[in-house]
C-alpha cells in the first residue's frame, strides 16, 4: 500500500472545519432563498406596454421609401468641393475605372486642354465607365460643372467657377 491512509479527511485543521460547516449551511440557505424568489416573483408585463401607442411605436415600419423630392422644396446649389466629396470621391481619390485621381497634373492634362466647356458635357452625359452626373441624377448642372472645376483646379488647371444664374422672374 502506499503511504497515504485511505480513511483520513481532507480537514486538517480547526479553521478548514469551521469554514466547510459554513459553507454546508449558507449554500444550500441561499440555494432555496433563490429558489423561493423565483417562483413567488413571477414576471409581469409592463402595463404601459399594451397601451395602443407602445404597441403601435413598437411595430412601426423600419423604413419609408420616397420618390424625388417635395414639391417645392428648393434648394442652394453645392459647392464643388461639396459634389466632388459627396458624388465624385469615390472614383477620383482612388483613380477606380481608371478615372484620373484628384491632384494627378499628368492624368488630368488631357481632359484639361478640352477646355471646361467639354468636360461638364462629358460630366453630365457621362463618358467611358463615369455614369451620367457622376451617378447622382439629382445633381443640378451648376453643380456638376462647379464639380468638375473643382477637380480641375486640384488637379493643375487653371478652370473660372461658373457663374449662378440669375433667378427667373416670377410671373
Amino acid at each position: 500500500m502506499s503511504g497515504q491512509d485511505r480513511h483520513s479527511s481532507f480537514i486538517k485543521t480547526p479553521k478548514q472545519l469551521v469554514v466547510v460547516v459554513l459553507l454546508a449551511f449558507l449554500v444550500p440557505v441561499l440555494g432555496i432563498v433563490m429558489l423561493v424568489h423565483l417562483v413567488v416573483n413571477r414576471p409581469q408585463a409592463d402595463p404601459a406596454a399594451l397601451r395602443p401607442e407602445a404597441v403601435a411605436a413598437r411595430i412601426q415600419p423600419v423604413g419609408r421609401v420616397e420618390f424625388g423630392a417635395a414639391a417645392g422644396a428648393a434648394r442652394a446649389p453645392r459647392s464643388g468641393e461639396e459634389v466632388v466629396k459627396a458624388a465624385c470621391a469615390a472614383c477620383h481619390e482612388t483613380g477606380a475605372a481608371g478615372a484620373p485621381k484628384i491632384g494627378d497634373a499628368a492624368a488630368w492634362a488631357r481632359p484639361l486642354k478640352r477646355g471646361l466647356e467639354q468636360l461638364v458635357k462629358n460630366a453630365i452625359g457621362g463618358v467611358r465607365a463615369m455614369p451620367p452626373r457622376g451617378g447622382n441624377p439629382d445633381l443640378s448642372d451648376l453643380e456638376v460643372a462647379r464639380a468638375v472645376v473643382f477637380l480641375g483646379n486640384r488637379s493643375g488647371g487653371r478652370l473660372k467657377e461658373p457663374a449662378e444664374p440669375a433667378p427667373a422672374a416670377k410671373q
